[in-house]
């Protein structure tokens, strides 16, 4: 059986280098903001879903709270469980399947970590299992691009050097989704990759959100937390909450 897209790219150490510039300083000024409009009690437990290498997860933890950290990528996971203490655990999951019933007191997804299913279906599962994990009352944040500013600001083809490695992509919208091809050379080797995210709009996600059982409370356009403009926003941030 062929697996999904995301499932090898996210085990590639390649994924990594490309992607280096969103390091540890970059997710503790996002994280500082969301703690700000975030009533969390101390030791809350917080859900970090599509966690990758733990980085908001583990500054989390520095903050007192009680942190889980779930990703698909076993490498991930491997990875950030040599950060593990008693405040702080991971997981390698699918959150297409749940995980804990009514525990956590907030889950976070960052950094455009949804979208990428083949059907609809999925992402409202996905949606549900949040509510599920949530205690009544429990807050979820959902870090999104802005899909009608990836549409009208598409960078068709640029390159990317780093640590060595050319990384030439390629960007085309095809219906419902944006793509993207991740192609280069190393160790004498030429390596492909493709990434596939659904351009889901505002009102996609209340749709979803309802049919998930989850209150949209509010929406925001960027890290800073700023008011979210539909023309000018680079991100859709959307804070929810499960009814109590």
């Amino acid at each position: 059986m062929k697996s999904e897209w995301f499932t090898d790219w996210f085990d590639s150490p390649y994924y990594h280098i490309l992607y280096q510039s969103h390091d540890d300083r970059e997710a503790k000024l996002f994280i500082d903001n969301l703690l700000r409009i975030l009533p969390l009690p101390d030791g809350a437990r917080v859900l970090d879903l599509a966690c990758g290498k733990g980085r908001h997860a583990r500054y989390l933890a520095e903050k007192g709270f009680d942190v889980t950290g779930l990703d698909v990528s076993g490498s991930n996971i491997a990875f950030a469980r040599h950060f593990e203490h008693e405040r702080l655990s991971f997981y390698q999951h699918d959150m297409r399947h749940p995980f804990r019933i009514n525990y956590f007191d907030a889950i976070l997804n960052i950094f455009t970590s949804f979208g990428y299913f083949s059907t609809d279906q999925d992402h409202v599962n996905s949606l549900r299992n949040v509510n599920k994990g949530l205690k009544p009352g429990g807050l979820f944040v959902l870090d999104f691009f802005n899909a009608a500013w990836v549409r009208d600001h598409l960078i068709r083809m640029e390159t990317k050097s780093l640590d060595g490695i050319d990384f030439h992509l390629k960007k085309y919208i095809r219906g419902k989704h944006v793509f993207k091809q991740v192609l280069f050379e190393t160790g004498g080797r030429r390596f492909q990759f493709r990434e596939r995210v659904r351009l889901f709009l505002p009102d996609d996600f209340k749709q979803m959100f309802s049919a998930a059982g989850l209150q949209l409370l509010d929406t925001y356009g960027d890290h800073n937390l700023e008011p979210f403009d539909p023309l000018t926003s680079k991100r859709l941030i959307l804070l929810a909450e499960k009814p109590c």
